[in-house]
C-alpha cells in the first residue's frame, strides 16, 4: 500500500514506454497515475494531487513545460523530472527555471529516474564529458535556443535564423546529434 506522499503522475505519450515505466514505477512503491496528453495530465490534476512528476518534454504538438506550473499548483513541494529523447542545453536551462529538479536523457535507467524523483546525485557522464560539442551538436543546440526564444513557434524560429520552415521541421524531426 503506497503512502500519499509516494503519488507519481507519469506524463509521457509513447505507449509503450509510459506503460513500462509505470508498472516498474509502481514495483518502486509509487502510486502511478498516467497520462497521454497535456490534457490527460490536466484531467488527471483535478483529482490527484502528485508528489512527484515524471514529464516528457515532446507531448505530440504540445510542450511538456507548459504542465510544470499546473503541477507546481497541485503541489509546491512536487518533484518534477523532464524526460527527453530531445536534449538541448535551452531546454534543459528552461525546464529548470520553471521548477523542474532534474532533466534526463531517454533512455534512462530506471534506477536514475528514482533517484533523480528522490533527488540524489545521480551519474550522468554524457553531462561531464570535457569534449567539446561537434560543429552538428552546437548547430542543433543553437536552433534549440532560438526555437526556445520563439516560445516553440516553428515559423517565427524559421525566419529568426534565416531559412524554410520546412526545413526546420525536418530538421527538428530527426533525434539531436550526439556530442
Amino acid at each position: 500500500m503506497s503512502t500519499p506522499n509516494s503519488k507519481l503522475i507519469l506524463i509521457e505519450d509513447d505507449d509503450a514506454f509510459r506503460t513500462t515505466a509505470s508498472r516498474v514505477l509502481t514495483q518502486q512503491g509509487f502510486e502511478v497515475r498516467d497520462a497521454a496528453s497535456v490534457e490527460d495530465a490536466e484531467a488527471q490534476l483535478l483529482s490527484f494531487r502528485p508528489r512527484y512528476a515524471v514529464l516528457d518534454l515532446r507531448l505530440g504538438e504540445a510542450s511538456g513545460l507548459a504542465l510544470i506550473p499546473r503541477l507546481l499548483a497541485a503541489d509546491p513541494e512536487c518533484r518534477i523530472v523532464v524526460l527527453t529523447g530531445y536534449a538541448s542545453i535551452a531546454t534543459a536551462v528552461s525546464a529548470i527555471k520553471s521548477g523542474a529538479m532534474d532533466y534526463l536523457t531517454k533512455p534512462v535507467d530506471i534506477e536514475v529516474l528514482v533517484a533523480a524523483l528522490h533527488g540524489e546525485a545521480t551519474s550522468r557522464e554524457e553531462a561531464l564529458e570535457a569534449d567539446p560539442m561537434s560543429v552538428r551538436r552546437a548547430s542543433w543546440e543553437h536552433i534549440q535556443r532560438v526555437l526556445n526564444d520563439a516560445e516553440g513557434n516553428i515559423s517565427e524560429t524559421a525566419r529568426r535564423l534565416g531559412m524554410h520552415r520546412r526545413s526546420l521541421q525536418r530538421m527538428l524531426q530527426k533525434r539531436p546529434p550526439k556530442r
